[in-house]
């Protein structure tokens, strides 16, 4: 630890604005260690696979306990220059802090909310518990079949990129 700080220290010494913007881009990333499984050169696209695992997979008793779980995950990466990859390569997919924000929010919280308002409208305007209810169940087919529709401009706005490691 003591060489880390006498590391940054120096660098900090030589050149402050450098360390600086190192530190804030690489705390601004999410990354996974990944093996390349497929390439298609025509498309510019990498398929690489990642071991995800949840928060207790690193426990000592993990393999004892029915909550701990991994799984593989197939991360499709548009390049521009595929012939730098090969199949069965290890590299990092890299996506920014804001990219999973964005992702959860567009995934998680805006059905949400979604479901929530149908419900409170339908109440409101004097429908059943029930009626409502199902209302609000029939607004997330809509609402996954318009995000599915605008995949080509999600796909801009969730973007990863790969590094070799």
């Amino acid at each position: 630890m003591q060489r880390i700080k006498r590391i940054v220290i120096s660098t900090l010494q030589k050149n402050p604005y450098k360390t600086l913007t190192l530190l804030t881009k690489t705390s601004n990333r999410i990354s996974h260690k990944g093996i390349i499984d497929a390439i298609e050169a025509g498309e510019g696209m990498v398929h690489v696979r990642i071991v995800q695992h949840s928060a207790c997979s690193s426990c000592k008793v993990a393999m004892h306990c029915a909550s701990s779980e991994s799984k593989e995950k197939i991360i499709d990466v548009r390049c521009a220059d595929t012939s730098r990859y090969s199949i069965g390569q290890e590299v990092n997919v890299m996506a920014a802090q804001g990219v999973g924000f964005k992702a959860v929010l567009i995934a998680f919280c805006i059905p949400a909310i979604l479901i929530l308002a149908t419900v409170a409208i339908a109440l409101l305007c004097g429908a059943s518990e029930a009626m409502a209810a199902l209302l609000a169940l029939c607004t997330l087919p809509i609402y996954f079949g318009v995000a599915w529709m605008s995949r080509s401009k999600l796909e801009k706005v969730l973007r990863f990129w790969i590094e070799e490691t």
